[in-house]
């Protein structure tokens, strides 16, 4: 589903990326570790074809993020750190905008606003303005409106800051659902590493633009936590 294959990257002289390579397939959730600064957005963004790379190859789904971009990006969806969203308009009519851009029949976006709206416990709220919105509420409408269309791959920047313990709970849920139900393949940066235990089947660390750590939850958890894995990572690249 997502392959990075030798992604480096440069700002001006000085390298950000070094090589790095990862996979994930359908219905794999993967949490993307690693300090601030250490090169999580700068990775996604890259991946996702949102700013250009130096050197690597990105396919989506078997689409290459640079020859072939417009295919690749109507098969993710993306949701940063602090989700741009218009404060001016109502949640409904963001909701609907959204839904227009993916060419969401009557049917489909009435039945996804109003389920997930119901399950992410904002359907009330719909027909305010978003500049009322807490910030919570408004990292739930970014999320829905990141649903809507059922993506084969969501990819989120810290999708957990600013929740609440009962809206974190519900959106890991649904995050399963998607993965086990639908094949959906699932990528988020994080500091929350009990989240990721809890939710993911693959983990990813990476420290000062290099991957350190690729492989799976459980192997991870046989061998004791992932805060030791993390801890242990960033010693052994001090």
């Amino acid at each position: 589903m997502l392959h990075i294959d030798h992604l480096s990257k440069f700002y001006g002289k000085k390298q950000v990326l070094f090589d790095i390579s990862f996979s994930l397939e359908p219905g794999d959730i993967c949490a993307f570790i690693g300090s601030n600064g250490a090169g999580k957005t700068t990775t996604i963004k890259s991946a996702l074809g949102l700013i250009p790379f130096d050197s690597g190859t990105i396919t989506i789904d078997d689409h290459n993020i640079e020859t072939d971009p417009m295919e690749a990006k109507r098969i993710y969806s993306y949701v940063p750190d602090n989700p741009e969203l218009y404060s001016f308009m109502r949640g409904i009519d963001y909701l609907n905008f959204i839904a227009d851009i993916f060419e969401l029949d009557y049917d489909r976006r009435k039945s996804g606003i109003d389920t997930l709206s119901k399950d992410f416990e904002i359907h009330d709220r719909l027909g305010e303005p978003i500049e009322s919105y807490s910030h919570g509420m408004q990292q739930k409408l970014a999320l829905i409106g990141a649903l809507l269309h059922y993506p084969k791959l969501i990819v989120l920047d810290e999708p957990f800051v600013g929740l609440d313990p009962l809206a974190t709970r519900k959106i890991r849920e649904h995050f399963k659902r998607m993965a086990e139900n639908n094949d959906t393949t699932i990528l988020f940066s994080t500091h929350v590493l009990e989240v990721a235990e809890k939710l993911c089947n693959k983990v990813a660390i990476i420290r000062e633009g290099r991957l350190v750590y690729f492989g799976s939850t459980e192997d991870v958890l046989a061998k004791g936590s992932l805060e030791d894995l993390f801890v242990e990572r960033m010693q052994d690249h001090a």
